[in-house]
């Protein structure tokens, strides 16, 4: 299997708990490296942006009003298979469906609160690491 790179965000539930450095623990627990970090405040425009493929859900506005709350920590994670094993690392969006181990399982306090954002497919991955960072601050 290739390396891969893959896209995440550590949200406003977990940054407000000071739980950076335990997530990122798990992170290269699991064999990821952190390729690129830095803590932003996301503005307004960047979450739309982000995730307007929801904006038609009844959620859009609350999860941007969300993600705009305070800061947030975004990532770029690096290893093989990067994007599914993130996303197995991360656990199901529902921490109580999470499996141990996982950070939802450990940290998310709710489905919408739910401590981080991984992609979710290799386009998806490169759409989103390109929103927040340029190349030369990806250091591999």
């Amino acid at each position: 299997m290739a390396v891969q790179r893959t896209f995440s965000i550590i949200k406003p539930d977990a940054t407000a708990r000071n739980l950076t450095g335990a997530i990122n623990a798990i992170i290269e627990k699991a064999g990821l490296r952190i390729v690129a970090q830095k803590r932003i405040r996301m503005t307004r425009e960047q979450a739309e942006t982000f995730y307007a493929v929801h904006k038609a859900r009844p959620f859009f506005g609350e999860l941007v009003d969300f993600m705009i709350s305070a800061p947030v920590v975004v990532q770029v994670l690096e290893g093989e298979n990067a994007i599914a094993k993130y996303r197995d690392v991360m656990g199901a969006t529902d921490p109580s469906k999470a499996a141990e181990g996982t950070i939802r399982k450990a940290h998310a306090k709710s489905i919408g609160e739910n401590s981080v954002h991984g992609s979710d497919a290799p386009e998806t991955a490169v759409i989103e690491i390109a929103q927040f960072f340029s190349g030369n601050e990806i250091v591999g």
